[in-house]
């Protein structure tokens, strides 16, 4: 999989840069959800542009990330950051060194996302944090990405009027595995996490969602990019 994004990393770039308005939206999810957040870990923090952008306008300082992609990790080291090239199964996550594990976008991206959350709440603190923040299976974007990842392309009468005039390249979409809020929320359940909030943004149809900037809304019942964050219990 890291593979596959060192080939590509330049393109993740230039597709959120070409969408702005969706870039902006999910900044606003992500920064919302690290208010007081302590020291984070950025886990599949991709090139970086997500913690910059955080840095720069919201005053959010996120140094720290694992990254499998050796091509992105040399980005996201460009801005600021320091990146250790591994996937999420390998890396440590410094056991007892962060207030906070942040998953953006990458949970989808993970394959044994259970054990990794597993992982993230054993090198928590007491009282410490995860946030899981990706498209939900269950959301617009989500059913059109694995009809799209079904049939193979974004060219297809099936998808012609519906996607949006500059869908996800089909190289990251081929290689995810989008899940339900309601698995990630039973995933962070089983492993001891407590407290969950959910907040949201994209939630207008994908075909409309990069003509205006969001700022994120509480629950989950309509948004294409959702936030499930967690806290482990000072009682663990």
């Amino acid at each position: 999989m890291g593979k596959g994004f060192d080939e590509y990393a330049s393109l993740y770039d230039a597709w959120f840069l070409d969408n702005i308005n969706v870039l902006r939206s999910e900044v606003n999810l992500v920064a919302s959800t690290l208010r007081d957040a302590g020291r984070v870990l950025s886990v599949g923090c991709g090139s970086g542009l997500f913690e910059k952008i955080m840095r720069e306008e919201h005053d959010i300082d996120v140094r720290d990330g694992i990254e499998p992609s050796a091509g992105m990790a040399a980005i996201a080291r460009k801005r600021g950051m320091t990146v250790e090239v591994a996937t999420a199964e390998e890396a440590s996550f410094g056991d007892g060194c962060y207030d906070t594990i942040l998953f953006n976008g990458s949970p989808s991206y993970i394959p044994g996302l259970a054990e990794v959350v597993d992982k993230a709440f054993r090198a928590l603190r007491p009282g410490g944090r995860i946030v899981l923040v990706d498209v939900p299976k269950e959301s617009g974007y989500g059913t059109l990405y694995n009809l799209a990842k079904a049939l193979g392309t974004w060219d297809h009468p099936l998808l012609e009027g519906v996607c949006p005039p500059n869908p996800y390249p089909i190289e990251f979409v081929d290689v995810a595995n989008w899940r339900t809020t309601a698995e990630k929320a039973a995933m962070l359940e089983n492993a001891g996490f407590t407290g969950l909030t959910f907040s949201q943004t994209l939630t207008s149809h994908p075909l409309c969602s990069n003509m205006r900037e969001e700022q994120p809304v509480g629950g989950y019942d309509r948004g294409d990019y959702v936030a499930v964050c967690a806290i482990k219990s000072t009682d663990a």
